[in-house]
């Protein structure tokens, strides 16, 4: 069983995160699975602030299942990053999200960004994803995915970060839209649909 994220899905996440670095945020993750295989092609920037409210979770969850449902995709996981740089802990409000989508997908991810390797970025080579793959295991716990179980999460496209390296030094994060701000202003497009242009 494993997960490949698309380029685009990917750096929406982490561009939300960066935008909001000394809060904790989160999005989900939009894709199919196919013979066990998860193929995630976009993901929703959700909260940048009180992300365990659980009203404006339900209506952006309901919003976002409506808008991709026509597209023949749907909900396949979650993204977590914490609020402070070290802390690398899968907290109780990202495990409840986490446990929520996965009652209706068993196969559901939950992504960790992991902050040191973000940070490191810039210097680094790293071509692999910024962030940690949880499943649920056999107890119905998240549990850190290991490669030696055939459970990996593996980027679509191998220049995924180095794209995401340029984003990030021409500040493309101040594009990015969630749904906190949709919510704030229904002018802005939770979707981002000039994200890439």
């Amino acid at each position: 069983m494993g997960y490949e994220i698309h380029q685009n899905a990917y750096i929406k996440l982490l561009l939300h995160a960066v935008k909001h670095r000394t809060s904790s945020v989160n999005g989900v993750l939009i894709g199919r699975v196919n013979d066990g295989a998860t193929e995630i092609v976009d993901s929703v920037p959700l909260f940048h602030s009180q992300i365990n409210v659980l009203p404006p979770l339900e209506i952006a969850l309901i919003m976002i299942e409506e808008y991709y449902g026509e597209k023949e995709l749907g909900i396949v996981g979650y993204f977590h990053a914490n609020e402070k740089f070290d802390d690398s802990e899968l907290g109780i409000v990202a495990k409840n999200i986490g446990d929520h989508i996965s009652k209706y997908l068993p196969q559901a991810a939950l992504f960790l960004l992991d902050n040191q390797k973000l940070v490191a970025l810039p210097k680094s080579k790293d071509a692999g994803p910024l962030m940690q793959l949880y499943t649920k295991d056999a107890s119905r716990s998240w549990k850190l995915a290991g490669s030696d179980e055939g459970i990996r999460l593996t980027l679509k496209e191998p220049s995924a970060n180095i794209v995401l390296s340029d984003f990030m030094s021409s500040e493309k994060w101040n594009d990015i839209v969630d749904f906190d701000d949709h919510l704030d202003d229904i002018s802005k497009d939770w979707l981002n649909p000039d994200l890439f242009q």
